[in-house]
């Protein structure tokens, strides 16, 4: 096997639950080779560098085989190097600390899990009922 399509490839390699998400992300921009991106129908070869934009992280693997068939997960390293550079799972880190306070549209209300891990981050360890209020 020469060539394979990419939207098969992520979705072979467990990237991508569905083959439709792949084909999804490529059309949305957020699949890369060389910094350009690509249509799902683009071939991919041995060797190349593929980007994958999951934001706020952009993941970088290096296809090692090809294949068109999904695969368990334990043979995925034989098809697949993860390049992805440190910053980005430092970045991916950030955006979990911070992910309470900005909340993204359609999440609802904060829970009370989340309403006292926001107090924590903006008052310290200050409990509101140790706090002297004027009144």
């Amino acid at each position: 096997m020469d060539e394979v399509r990419i939207d098969k490839w992520l979705w072979a390699v467990r990237i991508f639950k569905t083959r439709t998400v792949a084909s999804d992300a490529c059309k949305k921009g957020r699949v890369m080779i060389g910094n350009l991106s690509v249509k799902p129908s683009r071939s991919i070869r041995a060797g190349e560098i593929v980007q994958v934009r999951k934001p706020p992280v952009t993941f970088s693997f290096k296809v090692l085989a090809l294949s068109d068939k999904r695969m368990g997960a334990k043979l995925v390293p034989q098809f697949m190097e993860n390049v992805t550079p440190p910053d980005q799972y430092e970045l991916m880190e950030l955006n979990k600390i911070s992910g309470f306070v900005d909340r993204q549209r359609g999440q609802g209300r904060p829970t009370k899990k989340d309403r006292r891990d926001m107090e924590q981050l903006i008052h310290g360890s200050v409990e509101f009922d140790e706090l002297d209020w004027e009144e």
